[in-house]
């Protein structure tokens, strides 16, 4: 989910903050800074609590980031894997162990 925040209600397009849950690959992200280009904004700053570089597909500079993470599936508190462990109290880090 993402929110954005503008300095000022007057003028919504002068200064923007994108606020985002998690930054993996980028497109999304890509795709709302271009749009929120063409609206000819000051500044445009983003902002987000777990960033994966190392799944970027698409580049985007990062202003303020909370935790960097490796390329790892983060459930709980609103993120889910695949719709499963959006409700966890508490954030889990999904393990790539397998039986074998």
């Amino acid at each position: 989910s993402t929110l954005l925040a503008s300095s000022a209600a007057s003028d919504v397009y002068k200064r923007q903050v994108i606020l985002e849950d998690m930054i993996d690959s980028g497109r999304s992200m890509t795709y709302l800074i271009d749009y929120l280009k063409g609206k000819n904004p000051k500044a445009i700053k983003v902002a987000t609590m777990f960033y994966k570089p190392k799944a970027l597909t698409h580049p985007v500079t990062v202003d303020y980031c909370a935790l960097e993470l490796e390329n790892d599936f983060v459930v709980g508190r609103g993120l889910d894997y695949d719709g499963l462990g959006r409700n966890y109290p508490d954030l889990y880090i999904l393990s790539t162990a397998t039986n074998e």
